[in-house]
């Protein structure tokens, strides 16, 4: 079912399907609610409330009106969320973006996070500011010359030639589902110079029950495979998953993360 709710800064709208505990699903920048799951219904099926929303600025949720970005503002929207809902307690699941804001979340309310799968991420405290160069060359493009100007700045030799094909047409597809690109384009700017914690070591805080869903380099340079092993290393007791070698990344694959999901959470006391 469709719903929307009042954010910290605007309507955000999104998806609430399924009984049962609750997994809250948050996609990663530039994409919409569509991405997390990739459109799986499994979980639903294993009897759990699937909630999958849009962050503020995109797919249909409303754009902030101060163009506040940063991973606080996010986190604040997720907690507007909780509220509106009536969630005592949930399961995060971040891809990206996403995993970054679940982190801010669980580390100023531990006691609603029943546990994190972290997919993908990005964010390095080391060396972020090494790639605000390629984030505002994207948000220019879309900016100026909307979906083909950003496939055209796409760096698409980062990605394996055998994947092109593929990144492209989702690329394509999944900025095509936003109301508002010029705010998607905000976003591109703003994200990535955001800090949604200063060190790793901070991670050591977490004590919900983690699982860190990786991705190879061969198929998601974006996403480094040490990088996801850094954070594993930082929250204690964290698992970590990883597509074999030359298969399609579960970060991909709706069915497959799912799974991994549910087995996540169905290790937790209800």
């Amino acid at each position: 079912m469709e719903r929307e709710i009042q954010g910290a800064a605007g309507i955000i709208r999104l998806d609430d399907a399924g009984t049962g505990a609750a997994i809250v699903g948050l996609h990663g920048l530039s994409a919409t609610r569509r991405y997390v799951l990739m459109g799986s219904r499994a979980l639903e099926r294993s009897g759990y409330r699937v909630i999958l929303y849009d962050a503020r600025g995109h797919g249909s949720s409303d754009p902030p009106p101060s163009g506040d970005y940063s991973y606080r503002a996010l986190a604040g929207d997720l907690l507007a969320l909780f509220d509106a809902l009536e969630l005592e307690r949930a399961v995060l699941v971040g891809a990206s973006m996403g995993a970054h804001t679940a982190l801010r979340f669980a580390l100023d309310n531990p006691a609603r996070v029943a546990a994190l799968a972290l997919v993908t991420p990005g964010y390095d405290p080391d060396r972020f500011e090494a790639a605000l160069g390629h984030w505002d060359a994207l948000s220019t493009a879309l900016r100026e010359r909307g979906v083909d100007g950003f496939l055209e700045a796409y760096d698409f030799e980062r990605v394996p030639s055998a994947w092109r094909a593929t990144v492209g047409t989702v690329i394509r597809q999944r900025l095509l589902l936003h109301a508002h690109p010029l705010a998607v384009a905000d976003a591109l700017a703003a994200v990535p110079r955001s800090r949604p914690f200063d060190s790793l070591a901070q991670l050591a805080a977490i004590q919900a029950p983690t699982l860190v869903v990786a991705s190879r380099d061969e198929a998601d340079p974006e996403h480094p495979l040490a990088l996801a092993e850094r954070y594993a290393g930082s929250v204690a007791g964290s698992s970590m998953v990883v597509e074999d070698e030359g298969g399609s990344p579960i970060a991909w694959q709706g069915g497959q993360l799912s799974r991994a999901v549910e087995q996540l959470a169905g290790g937790l006391a209800h």
